[in-house]
C-alpha cells in the first residue's frame, strides 16, 4: 500500500467545495486513492479539521450534522496520525517555517514529508511552493 502527507487543504475540500474545478477535482482524487493508499498527517491534523469545521458553522456555510456525519466518515478512512511530529517541531519544523515563509502548521506537513520521504497532497499554494523547492513530489501530479 502506498503512503501520502495528507494537508487539510485537500481533506476539508471533501465537504467544503471550491469554485475552483482543478481544486476540487485533485481533492476528489486523492479521496478515491484511499481505496489504495494511505495518508499519514501530522498530529495536529484532527485539531486543523476541527477549526476549519467549526468556522464553517459559525459562518454558516454548514450545519453542524453535515460536519458529524463528515467526521464519522474521515475516521473511517485510513489516516494514520504521525506521533513525532511534536518531537521536530523546536528543530526541525521551525528551520522550514523560517526557511520558506510557512506557519508552522504548514511546515509540519513539510517536515513529516521530508522526514518519512512520501509525497504531499495539499492545495496550499505556500506548501506546494516550499514542497516544490524541497523536492518532494506532489502526490497524484
Amino acid at each position: 500500500m502506498s503512503a501520502f502527507v495528507l494537508d487539510n487543504s485537500v481533506a476539508m475540500r471533501w465537504l467544503l467545495a471550491t469554485s475552483k474545478a482543478s481544486d476540487q477535482k485533485y481533492a476528489e482524487s486523492v479521496l478515491k486513492s484511499l481505496a489504495h493508499a494511505e495518508a499519514i498527517v501530522p498530529n495536529l491534523w484532527h485539531l486543523e479539521a476541527a477549526n476549519v469545521l467549526l468556522s464553517a458553522t459559525n459562518r454558516k456555510e454548514i450545519e453542524i450534522s453535515a460536519v458529524e456525519r463528515f467526521t464519522v466518515q474521515l475516521e473511517n478512512l485510513p489516516i494514520t496520525v504521525d506521533t513525532l511530529t511534536a518531537n521536530q517541531v523546536f528543530g526541525h519544523t521551525i528551520s522550514l517555517a523560517k526557511a520558506y515563509r510557512l506557519s508552522s502548521y504548514d511546515a509540519a506537513y513539510l517536515e513529516l514529508a521530508l522526514r518519512e520521504g512520501l509525497p504531499l497532497a495539499t492545495l496550499d499554494k505556500y506548501l506546494l511552493r516550499a514542497a516544490k523547492r524541497s523536492n518532494i513530489d506532489i502526490y497524484l501530479k
